[in-house]
């Protein structure tokens, strides 16, 4: 990978069910007897609830999206569903070793659910997609191109920008809406927070406060940590079964306050200069400074 790819070698959380920490993977608790585990690249984290109908052909999609491109894990983080997801995801872990099951105990939302495949993760970077199958795996290889193009050395976030959104109208203008909202009051310049499809660096993922519905806020906190956000055109597709899990009004609601708590918590965020001094500058400035004054007394 190129340089970036080199350089990266909230409220009470729900419980998790029959899980390993990332700490536990990286011990190797799932390795081979005899063999190193290898950390994989990239992390793919799929939040979701209740998507039996979707969720399956989806993981196939990112196994042979992902292969190519690098090592890579699948967390599919099933957010208290109560249809047949558990049973779903329990057959494809069978038979697809880099994928690996979290259950939250309850329903905690979009975000908490992302936040608690991030912390397991074990891959330098991350890869978010939602689990309706709307967003398409074979587009991951865009956003990485795009990171390795980066200027800086900072790594970037990179998100997709849906170049022709297959939902319904009156989702579509509201989102549209949303956007523009966000846009004057963040001042982030993003065309699409909406989409799920993003590649950023999990260490920066971690300097977040975690709130909900913060997943709709990633490039303006991205920002503010003093990262790029760059955008890549993107297919989207049909949702192929079930419905939407939120409504539009709720959503609208709950974003008004959302916004201006994020616009608030950019404004009072501070993110000084750091660099880590020697003993021998330190020592040397304090001599210059007693010169300084010496100076000053005669």
């Amino acid at each position: 990978m190129a340089k970036h790819g080199e350089a990266m070698a909230t409220a009470s959380a729900p419980a998790m069910v029959a899980e390993q920490p990332a700490e536990a993977a990286r011990a190797g608790a799932a390795q081979a007897p005899g063999q190193a585990q290898a950390e994989p690249d990239f992390s793919v984290v799929v939040p979701l609830h209740n998507e039996a109908g979707n969720i399956g052909d989806l993981v196939a999609e990112i196994v042979e999206a992902m292969g190519p491109l690098g090592r890579f894990e699948i967390l599919c983080v099933d957010d208290g569903s109560d249809d047949e997801t558990a049973a779903v995801l329990a057959r494809a872990a069978s038979t697809v070793p880099q994928l690996r099951v979290l259950r939250h105990d309850r329903r905690s939302g979009q975000s908490t659910a992302l936040c608690s495949g991030i912390r397991h993760a074990r891959g330098a970077w991350i890869v978010t997609m939602d689990g309706d199958g709307q967003d398409d795996p074979a587009e991951v290889a865009k956003l990485i191109r795009r990171r390795d193009e980066a200027p800086g050395e900072m790594p970037p976030m990179v998100i997709s920008k849906r170049r022709k959104r297959r939902d319904s109208t009156a989702k579509r203008y509201a989102s549209r809406l949303a956007n523009a909202i966000r846009r004057a009051v963040l001042k982030d310049g993003v065309a699409d927070t909406g989409t799920g499809l993003k590649l950023f660096p999990r260490a920066l993922f971690l300097e977040f406060p975690p709130f909900d519905h913060m997943h709709r806020y990633l490039p303006a906190l991205a920002l503010s940590r003093g990262a790029q956000v760059l955008e890549v055109p993107v297919n989207h597709r049909p949702r192929a079964s079930g419905r939407s899990h939120y409504g539009i009004v709720d959503r609208a609601l709950v974003g008004i306050v959302d916004l201006f708590g994020v616009a608030w918590l950019i404004k009072r965020s501070k993110r000084p200069k750091v660099r880590e001094t020697t003993p021998q500058e330190t020592t040397g400035r304090e001599e210059a400074g007693r010169e300084a004054a010496g100076k000053q007394d005669t």
